[in-house]
């Protein structure tokens, strides 16, 4: 029996498969799919509502002050910050150090509320102190991330930036409490938080519009701009954050958990752990400041443009900012984020249980599983994001073309590297499943001394092409990432399932070439290829043209999936279809089938009723590790609340709980088999004594005795 999998009673070694037992990679697939897709599912409608508001705000920021104009480059800049200086200081300690602890802390008889409270003391101790720092020295720091301002766009970017970075205390709190809540089993809260957070936002530059008027009415610039217009743009961001922060109190209360400020942290155990997560600290640090850096040269194109605008020269309103880069880079993440994140969130489950068995063929299988399926998405995604360029660019310009053709342009670029992205972030999930985090940093490592020192002569390109290079510069990014990847993870598994995925990508591409062409027909109809047409007349003629042609493009995208006998989109579908009473099989059927082929192989009864049982543990693990590694470059600065959630929320009593890991107080189980060698996974196992008995801090239990 492996020691990493106490739950199984098979006496085969790690990656053999008993006589008469259905091979582990086809009976766990089996069984695996349809909560792995379930819970993906739900993760995915979660995101997606939250994108939906996501883009509504950012639809309002461009109506509010125009995507092209100085002001808005000038405050996303200033609004990215918090959030990249979060991650770099403190986003690999809270994910690879505190997460951990709290989950392992919650299986204390006191269900951790000694240990949680002297997390959370100390946690808004160091983050208060954080932010109050970053926030006095607010001038540097603008100073550091920008370049070319001049004197008056400086003095807003540093009003913007007080306004601004004391979201780093909220988004350190919210990481905390989700925790707390995600421990406890409740996931819902924290999935549905930033949805407020938005809302806020968007009431914000609501009224913004209504007292000011719109950018395409009242242009607003920096001449005219004053207290009052920061307030309801930069203002109410932060207070966004603050209210997506506040609202998880009332779950955290609801818990009874007796949270107070407790001191003293003698014993905590974060030394040990933080030693153990170097590696993973040093990879998000080594892309957070590639990605700052790349941000800094973002800012030249704006700063150039102020400048020409000043001297009445026309060539101004052609050069697109930093603004257009964020808005094309949120469009181009969509399908990762709504599909690619959740799938591999849910599949690092199943990764990491045949990575602890030893078994490469089912790490691999999971690999192939996950690649294919999320590219049923992303492919079409990448698609219909470089045909609809034009109308989605004019549909978020607010209402300038000159900004709707920069943006579709930056689009256009993106687009076609986001199965390249997704891709690289499934990989990715095997080291970590593997208990490695030492070859996500190298790799980080390369993208990162390959984006400084692009960055660096991109630079020097003419103003109206940096933007531009910045794009490629990312779109060239994610292909070498897979490359770089796929070296490594050859050398792990001995090879890809090369053919067969490579197999499925070419038929989906296939069927996306064709609902291209059927988009561009549905366009040519609609004006988009006109500078006069109707997709470029309006904002609300671009909306209905991708209402139009999206669809359309999305039937024929199926119809030839079918045609082509792509079977990984009934992957994709099913928990759909099983939610519509149409899935064959069922959800219950699958964990099922591994019992039913022992019994046909000859395996007693009560083998078959133990194998259903260890499928079927009444209350699964959950992942203890987050799905952000930073491994992928951030071209978004936007907040990504799923960066901060441990794993899928339980599922009803059939799911396949084997997917999930082992009893936190388990010994590690990085000490050599198939796979890996004494490379244990940052924080994920580090030792603290027996939950709730730890000796530097007695238990008010105890102290009562």
């Amino acid at each position: 029996m492996s020691a990493a999998n106490p739950s199984s009673d098979q006496p085969a070694q790690p990656g053999e498969t008993p006589p008469g037992v259905a091979p582990a990679s086809e009976a766990a697939s089996s069984a695996a799919q349809p909560g792995e897709a379930r819970s993906s599912a739900i993760m995915a409608a979660g995101t997606l509502v939250s994108r939906v508001l996501g883009f509504g705000k950012t639809w309002m920021l461009g109506a509010a002050l125009g995507l092209g104009s100085t002001v808005n480059d000038t405050f996303i800049n200033a609004n990215n910050l918090p959030n990249l200086i979060f991650l770099l200081v403190a986003g690999g300690v809270f994910n690879a150090v505190l997460v951990p602890q709290i989950i392992k802390a919650s299986k204390a008889p006191d269900r951790g509320a000694d240990y949680i409270s002297r997390l959370l003391t100390l946690a808004v101790l160091v983050l208060l102190s954080l932010t109050l720092l970053v926030t006095l020295l607010a001038p540097a720091v603008i100073e550091l991330t920008t370049q070319g301002y001049s004197p008056q766009q400086k003095a807003l970017a540093v009003t913007f930036a007080f306004w601004c970075l004391p979201q780093i205390f909220f988004y350190g709190l919210y990481a905390l409490l989700t925790q707390v809540l995600n421990a406890n089993g409740a996931f819902g809260p924290a999935m549905w938080a930033p949805i407020l957070n938005n809302i806020v936002a968007i009431a914000g530059l609501g009224m913004f519009i209504w007292i000011f008027g719109a950018n395409n009415v009242n242009r607003h610039s920096l001449d005219n701009w004053g207290a009052s217009q920061t307030f309801f743009v930069a203002g109410f961001s932060t207070i966004g954050v603050l209210s997506q922060t506040a609202i998880l109190l009332i779950p955290v209360f609801r818990l009874k958990l007796g949270l107070r400020p407790r001191f003293g942290w003698r014993g905590v155990g974060l030394g040990h752990a933080a030693r153990l997560s170097v590696w993973t600290l040093l990879t998000a640090a080594a892309g957070q400041l590639a990605f700052l850096y790349v941000m800094r040269i973002a800012t030249i194109p704006g700063a150039e443009r102020l400048r020409l605008q000043e001297a009445g020269d026309p060539a101004g309103d052609m050069l697109p900012g930093n603004a257009v880069l964020e808005v094309a880079s949120q469009l181009y993440l969509l399908p990762h984020s709504i599909i690619a994140l959740s799938l591999a969130t849910v599949l690092f489950n199943r990764m990491t249980r045949a990575s602890q068995d030893g078994n490469r063929a089912e790490l691999r299988e999971a690999l192939s599983q996950g690649l294919r399926t999320m590219a049923v998405a992303t492919v079409f995604g990448a698609l219909a994001l470089f045909a609809l360029a034009g109308p989605l660019g004019m549909f978020f310009s607010g209402g300038a073309r000159t900004d709707g053709v920069m943006l579709a342009q930056t689009l256009t670029i993106l687009a076609l590297s986001t199965p390249f992205m997704s891709a690289n972030f499934m990989m990715s999930r095997v080291f970590y499943a593997n208990e490695d985090a030492r070859t996500p940093f190298y790799i980080q490592l390369v993208l990162a001394l390959v984006n400084v020192v692009a960055a660096f002569f991109i630079q020097f390109l003419p103003f109206d092409q940096i933007i531009f290079a910045i794009a490629v510069l990312y779109t060239a990014g994610n292909i070498l990432s897979v490359v770089v990847s796929a070296i490594f993870l050859r050398r792990l598994l001995g090879h890809l399932d090369g053919p067969r995925i490579v197999n499925s990508y070419i038929r989906m591409g296939y069927a996306a070439l064709g609902s291209a062409i059927a988009g561009v027909g549905g366009l040519w109809l609609m004006g988009s290829y006109s500078p006069v047409g109707f997709a470029w007349s309006s904002r609300p003629a671009a909306l209905a043209t991708i209402i139009v042609v999206g669809p359309v493009m999305l039937a024929v995208y199926l119809l030839l999936l079918k045609l082509f006998r792509v079977t990984e989109l009934r992957d994709l579908l099913r928990p759909l279809l099983g939610r519509l009473g149409r899935g064959s099989g069922g959800d219950s059927g699958a964990p099922a089938a591994a019992p039913a082929a022992a019994a046909n192989a000859g395996v007693s009864a009560a083998g078959a009723s133990a194998g259903t049982a260890a499928l079927r543990r009444p209350t699964p693990e959950r992942a203890t590790v987050s799905s952000d590694t930073g491994l992928i470059p951030r071209i978004s600065g936007e907040f990504d609340s799923a960066s901060f959630r441990a794993g899928p929320a339980p599922q009803p009593k059939d799911y396949d709980a084997a997917t999930y890991l082992p009893e936190e107080d388990v010994p590690g189980t990085a000490r050599g088999n198939a796979l890996r060698g004494e490379i244990p996974l940052p924080g994920r196992r580090t030792y603290q004594g027996t939950p709730g008995q730890n000796p530097h801090f007695p238990s008010r239990r105890r102290k009562k005795k």
